[in-house]
């Protein structure tokens, strides 16, 4: 039987085994492979699983080894996870090469899509089933300026990597981006990295005005700005008849909520949490893991508990 897992540490409090054993009804083994030394855990993976995921803190040690083997001719890379120099998700074919993906970025072009275009996401997967989220990503590419009338903007919050992944679906969605982080110049070398974006590379002290300026916040880093407590309702309000998105990457310890949450309801601003992220995440990776589309609403069940 085929054999699939997570690598990284710690995850012992991982939802990944409940979501895979929801989306495809026990079919299969999803177990957690823990360790802190990343080369035991690789193995691990080598001699006996046919794709895993990857958490922190391994996922650019995952990306350079499938890197290596590309060169020799015996991996992929896909564009995105090159982009942005990490990957979460690896597959073995049965030649014995590897596949590397990076479904942190299609889950945020999921997540983004179905809260500018409510059904969007059902429809493309119940048409073109676990290959769905493509259809996804080229629809909002090709609609996201007529809807706003103009090229929108995003603020993506952080630079690590869900943020290197937000910022790349974003400007691959096509909004024009900003990027935000505690350091500066962080942000400033992955801009140069992949310049042909084009990102804006902003101080965190403009957090607040920038966005107020934006149309989606794609905030991904563990901890609340101070600035988050000085927000008002009118930060939150989006241009014309486009509500303004705010996704965040932290569904454990989230950095909006109470006050901040009720003004983004009478805003008409839409919150989308890490929990739609990681529902996204899984839908996408799931499908390419092991080539069949998982029950969605069984793995929504799980996020939900």
């Amino acid at each position: 039987m085929d054999r699939f897992g997570l690598i990284g540490d710690p995850i012992a409090t991982s939802k990944s085994p409940a979501l895979f054993g929801a989306g495809y009804h026990g079919k299969y083994t999803y177990e957690l492979i823990e360790g802190q030394v990343f080369e035991e855990s690789w193995r691990r993976f080598l001699e006996g699983f046919r794709a895993i995921n990857v958490t922190a803190p391994f996922k650019e040690n995952a990306f350079e080894q499938v890197v290596g083997l590309a060169r020799e001719g015996r991996g992929t890379v896909s564009g995105p996870a090159w982009k942005i120099g990490a990957t979460n998700l690896i597959v073995k074919n049965e030649d014995g090469s590897l596949d590397a993906h990076n479904s942190d970025f299609t889950g945020i072009i999921l997540s983004i899509a179905e809260a500018l275009f409510p059904g969007l996401v059902g429809q493309c997967y119940d048409t073109f089933g676990d290959r769905g989220y493509i259809k996804v990503h080229q629809f909002i590419r090709q609609n996201v300026e007529e809807l706003y009338g103009r090229r929108p903007q995003a603020l993506v919050v952080g630079c690590g990597g869900a943020g290197k992944a937000a910022a790349v679906a974003a400007a691959e969605m096509g909004f024009s981006t900003v990027l935000m982080n505690k350091t500066l110049a962080k942000a400033q070398s992955f801009a140069l990295d992949v310049a042909s974006y084009g990102f804006i590379v902003d101080t965190i002290s403009d957090f607040r005005a920038a966005l107020a300026e934006c149309d989606i916040v794609i905030y991904t880093i563990p901890v609340a700005l101070s600035a988050i407590g000085e927000l008002t309702e009118d930060d939150f309000r989006g241009e014309g008849r486009i509500p303004k998105v705010i996704l965040e990457a932290n569904y454990r310890d989230p950095s909006f909520r109470g006050e901040s949450l009720e003004m983004m309801q009478r805003a008409g601003c839409r919150y989308v949490s890490g929990r739609r992220w990681l529902l996204y995440q899984a839908l996408t990776g799931y499908g390419i893991m092991t080539g069949e589309t998982p029950d969605f609403e069984a793995m929504d069940s799980v996020v939900k508990q």
